[in-house]
C-alpha cells in the first residue's frame, strides 16, 4: 500500500502560440472555458480528488494566474454592497478551493524540466501532474482512479487514451501488458509523439499523471530528447524498463469525457459541450444550435 496522496503539480508556464494574438498578454490557461478560466476547472479537479497541496509551474507574464487565485477585497466588497450574493460566491470560490503555491521555470525547457521545477516542495512522497490543457469533466473521476491505483500498486501511474493512429503523434505512445483489469496496463515502454508507423500501439498518453518521487532523480539525468526539451516521457520510459528500482508504471485507460483546450478547434467543441450541459445555458443553447446547424446545410 503507497503513501496517501495530497500534493498536486499544475506545469503552467507555456507561451500558448497556438492561440496567438489572444495569448501575448494573457496566459492560456486563463482562457475562459464558457465562464471559468481553463486551469480553473484542473485545480477543482485535482481538491475534488483530495489533493489540497497545489504548486503551479509558471513563467514570465503569468501574474494572472495568481490574481486569479487570490482575494479581490474591492471586487468583494462591491458585489457585498449590491446584495449579489450569487456573484460574490462564485468570485470567493477560487481563493477558497486549496493551499496554491508558486514557483517559477524560468527557460522553457520541457514538461520534464517543469516537473523537475517542484521537487523541493513536493520532497519524498509521491504526487500528481496534471495538464493545464486537458479538462476531464467532472462526472468521470479519472484522478481519483488513478490515485487509488498507485496507492494499491506503489508504482507510478499515467493515464491513457485510445486514439485514431493518424493523431498519435501529437502524444506520447505506451507499449503495454494487460492486468486482470480491463481498465489498468502496465507500461512495458513509452515513445515521445512518434508516427503512425513508429507508434507501439494507439495508446496516447494525456495530461494526467500520479508518479513515485524517483521520477526526480531520473529527470536531474535526463538528457533533451524530442524537441530538445526535457520529456517527462523519457524519464516514465526509464522508469518502466527499471521496475525493481522505480516501482515501474501502469496506465489507466481513460474512456470518459475530455476536453482539450490546447488546440483552437477542440477548445471551441470545450466550450460548447459543457456549455449544453449546463442547467443555465443548455435549455436555451441546444435549440440555438439545432437551427444553426440546419442553416449550415
Amino acid at each position: 500500500m503507497g503513501t496517501q496522496i495530497t500534493k498536486a503539480v499544475i506545469p503552467a508556464a507555456g507561451l500558448g502560440t497556438r492561440f496567438l494574438p489572444a495569448t501575448k498578454a494573457m496566459p492560456k490557461e486563463m482562457l475562459p472555458v464558457v465562464d471559468k478560466p481553463a486551469i480553473q476547472y484542473v485545480v477543482e479537479e485535482a481538491v475534488a480528488s483530495g489533493l489540497s497541496d497545489i504548486l503551479m509551474v509558471t513563467g514570465r507574464n503569468k501574474n494572472a494566474l495568481e490574481n486569479h487565485f487570490d482575494r479581490m477585497t474591492e471586487l468583494e466588497a462591491m458585489l457585498e454592497r449590491k446584495g449579489d450574493h450569487a456573484r460574490l460566491a462564485r468570485v470567493r470560490e477560487s481563493n477558497e478551493l486549496a493551499d496554491i503555491h508558486y514557483v517559477r521555470q524560468g527557460d522553457p525547457r520541457g514538461l520534464g524540466h517543469a516537473v523537475l521545477r517542484a521537487r523541493m516542495h513536493i520532497n519524498h512522497e509521491p504526487f500528481a501532474v496534471l495538464l493545464g490543457d486537458d479538462i476531464i469533466d467532472a462526472r468521470d473521476p479519472l484522478l481519483t482512479q488513478m490515485i487509488d491505483e498507485q496507492m494499491k500498486r506503489n508504482t507510478s501511474i499515467v493515464a491513457l487514451m485510445e486514439v485514431d493512429p493518424s493523431q498519435i503523434h501529437m502524444y506520447g505512445a505506451a507499449a503495454i501488458e494487460p492486468t486482470d483489469d480491463p481498465d489498468v496496463v502496465r507500461i512495458t515502454g513509452l515513445v515521445e509523439k512518434p508516427s503512425a508507423e513508429e507508434a507501439p500501439s494507439n495508446l496516447a498518453i494525456i495530461g494526467r499523471y500520479v508518479l513515485r518521487p524517483e521520477v526526480f532523480d531520473i529527470l536531474e539525468h535526463t538528457a533533451p530528447g524530442k524537441g530538445n526539451e526535457i520529456q517527462l516521457t523519457d524519464a516514465l520510459q526509464e522508469m518502466a524498463a527499471n521496475p525493481d528500482e522505480t516501482g515501474g508504471v501502469y496506465g489507466v485507460i481513460f474512456r470518459g469525457r475530455r476536453y482539450d483546450t490546447g488546440d483552437r478547434l477542440d477548445y471551441i467543441k470545450a466550450i460548447v459541450q459543457l456549455a449544453v450541459d449546463r442547467e443555465d445555458l443548455g435549455v436555451d443553447l441546444k435549440p440555438w444550435l439545432h437551427e444553426f446547424v440546419k442553416q449550415m446545410d
